[in-house]
């Protein structure tokens, strides 16, 4: 029973075609793009009545920022740019299609506006991608088109890095005035939905602004829909590699004043901080435009390398002092009144120094010993009375008169190198309070500079 041959199966009944199957469909819209386009021209412009203007919105959507050049003024941006116009010629019954209401299709097929980006930078002039249209039954047409756009725009970096830009994006009609194009834009502020996030700016807005400019080579007016890119910059790049190095090199300048003047390092310490700043100058100077606004920071690398190359000078001027030899004329006395008392107590120095402290200890005590064993005091008489006692004093009288011309003599000497000493000290000691007064002079200065620098940015 079981093995006589299979029984055939029934067979299905064949699927339905509706209108609206695929195959329906495909027929139907190979009817109507023969039927739209057998007597179309997409050279003219496709109104009904050539006197009336032609309405067509723009909208641009930003999608990236690729690259601003400051040097050179360009922004290059990848945009999605989306125009909507009507066009008399392409209307069609979608009942009498299969109830097709749209269709894609190259857009090259149909009329397209001239729309293009006024202030372009392209040396290629690149325009949009050959994308396809959308079209309706009702003659409805909006063409979807990515494009990377370089767009000149005016820099301004008197503030960098912390400066914010506004970069300007001009659409317009290159040969149809407004009496023949209409352009109005579709919403009153650029798309960001589908923005990627750039890492050195950031975007506070794009909004947009229709014009009508009459411009000197023709009478007609011409309509133009502007979108404005406020930008941002992130400042925290060129805060931790311009500013932070800048701000701690500029703080080593007046530590060279702390530095003894018998180390030798006072001058070359100025010195390397200058040739610092002067690298960090060049930097910021290669990637900023060659224009008369000097940025931010150039101007406090400026002001910190003029700071230094006077801390230098005075440097220099104060190590003079410093090694003023026992030539020297004293201390003169309102030098002394203000800058060894009262600029001795505002700074805190109440010492010369082991190198200048040490000479008048020793000083001290020779004096001492002199005054002990002294220039021709007592222990030199009793001497002389000692061995004079068996002679006359008439026959002593001029070895006494030689002996206390050559003690004079002595004595004389030692009170002019203590002199000499006491001088030099003096001058040591004012070196010291004018090194320790411009120290603090030009830390004030560098902090009120950064201070000064970060309120500007604020």
């Amino acid at each position: 029973l079981g093995r006589g041959p299979a029984a055939p199966r029934p067979l299905q009944p064949p699927l339905p075609v509706f209108p609206g199957c695929r195959g329906a469909q495909g027929r139907f819209a190979y009817k109507l793009l023969h039927d739209l386009f057998a007597n179309y021209s997409s050279a003219l412009r496709p109104v009904e009545d050539t006197d009336r203007a032609l309405n067509v919105t723009l909208q641009v959507t930003l999608s990236q920022i690729i690259d601003m050049d400051e040097r050179n003024q360009v922004l290059t941006s990848y945009l999605w740019v989306r125009q909507t116009w009507l066009d008399a010629h392409l209307t069609w019954d979608k009942d009498g299609y299969g109830g097709i209401d749209s269709i894609r299709i190259p857009s090259s097929y149909v009329w397209r506006p001239d729309i293009i980006l006024y202030n372009n930078a392209d040396e290629h002039f690149g325009g949009s991608m050959e994308t396809n249209v959308v079209l309706r039954s009702d003659g409805h047409i909006m063409w979807d088109s990515p494009a990377i756009t370089k767009s000149s725009c005016k820099v301004d970096v008197s503030y960098f890095p912390f400066d914010g830009q506004r970069c300007r994006l001009t659409f317009g009609s290159w040969t149809y005035n407004g009496n023949q194009i209409d352009l109005r834009n579709q919403l009153d502020t650029g798309d960001l939905t589908d923005f990627v996030e750039n890492v050195e700016w950031e975007v506070l807005g794009m909004p947009a602004a229709r014009n009508v400019i009459t411009y000197g080579c023709c009478s007609e007016p011409y309509p133009d829909v502007t979108y404005t890119l406020l930008l941002r910059r992130r400042a925290s790049f060129y805060i931790f590699n311009l500013l932070l190095p800048c701000i701690m090199v500029s703080f080593l300048a007046p530590l060279g004043f702390y530095l003894p003047a018998d180390s030798g390092e006072k001058v070359s310490l100025g010195v390397t901080v200058l040739l610092a700043l002067t690298v960090f100058q060049l930097l910021v100077a290669e990637s900023m435009p060659p224009s008369e606004s000097v940025p931010l920071i150039g101007k406090y690398y400026i002001a910190t390398m003029t700071m230094i190359t006077a801390s230098t000078a005075l440097t220099i001027f104060i190590m003079n002092v410093h090694h003023c030899g026992p030539g020297a004329r004293p201390v003169p006395p309102w030098a002394r009144r203000l800058i060894l008392h009262h600029m001795a107590r505002l700074c805190c120095v109440y010492e010369v120094g082991e190198s200048c402290k040490s000479p008048q200890r020793a000083l001290g005590g020779r004096e001492g010993v002199g005054d002990a064993g002294g220039p021709g005091e007592s222990p030199g008489e009793g001497q002389v009375g000692t061995e004079a006692g068996g002679c006359p004093w008439d026959h002593c009288l001029c070895h006494h008169d030689a002996l206390l011309r050559n003690v004079g003599y002595i004595a004389g000497c030692f009170r002019r190198h203590r002199a000499n000493q006491r001088r030099t000290g003096e001058w040591k000691k004012v070196a010291k309070v004018m090194d320790r007064f411009f120290m603090w002079v030009f830390f004030l200065m560098v902090f009120l500079m950064s201070v000064l620098v970060l309120g500007n940015a604020a």
